[in-house]
């Protein structure tokens, strides 16, 4: 990787733990302890900062402070959510043209206002592992659509390479190229983990686009259907 960067990790949860692991076999990783990071430590000097957290609790004053507090030339990665979208009904990529305001919106402005080299990645749906579509304690009632879902191995995998890259800017799509229905999955699975399937009323003809990436990044999809992501 160009020059060994050191990359902290604000939020090692579900998504963040894994992602520690894979990018701290070639880089210096640091994950934020809210218990234990002062506004004055060294966290906040890493060359990258990787943000995972959920959009509770005071999240854009959050936002705020992180830009505050990291270094001028500090590369922030914001894990954003393709629910930004929500206003379509087609297929959609990057170009579009977003018109109602989102806390999603709100979040994404403020760090590309706040700091120079900022990294969007817009996660679809985050499945995989323990995370299955259609497993759940009780069934309820659904809505129909084409899933916008993405495998968390190919998000580790594709933020690895976009450090190794030096990719720092812009706004990207994480969502597996193949879009079933969500019909089409918890049938799959309700017959693979015993589990109700639910009803189902209406569709969603979104399809959230991830072909900046393919093309920009020569990314191949470790988990291109998500029907197949718990075979």
């Amino acid at each position: 990787m160009n020059q060994k960067k050191s990359v902290g990790i604000i939020g090692c949860g579900w998504l963040g733990k894994p992602l520690s692991s894979e990018l701290s076999k070639e880089l210096d990783v640091e994950c934020f302890s809210r218990e234990s990071t002062a506004d004055d430590a060294p966290f906040w000097q890493n060359d990258i900062v990787i943000i995972a957290i959920n959009t509770k609790d005071n999240y854009l004053k959050t936002l705020q402070k992180i830009a505050a507090l990291t270094k001028p030339t500090c590369e922030i990665i914001l894990m954003s959510s393709t629910s930004i979208y929500r206003e379509f009904d087609s297929d959609v990529d990057e170009s579009a043209s977003i018109t109602k305001t989102s806390l999603i919106k709100e979040a994404e402005d403020l760090l590309i206002g706040s700091k120079e080299r900022v990294l969007i990645l817009r996660l679809g749906g985050l499945m995989g592992e323990d995370r299955v579509a259609g497993k759940w304690k009780s069934a309820v009632d659904f809505s129909d659509g084409f899933v916008n879902y993405i495998h968390r191995d190919d998000v580790i995998n594709i933020v690895k390479m976009m450090i190794k890259s030096g990719v720092n800017q812009g706004i990207y799509n994480l969502v597996a190229p193949e879009h079933p229905t969500r019909k089409e999955i918890h049938q799959k699975n309700s017959q693979k983990f015993g589990s109700e399937i639910g009803n189902f009323q209406g569709f969603s003809n979104r399809k959230v686009l991830s072909q900046r990436l393919i093309k920009e990044l020569g990314y191949t999809f470790l988990y291109p259907n998500p029907l197949e992501f718990w075979d």
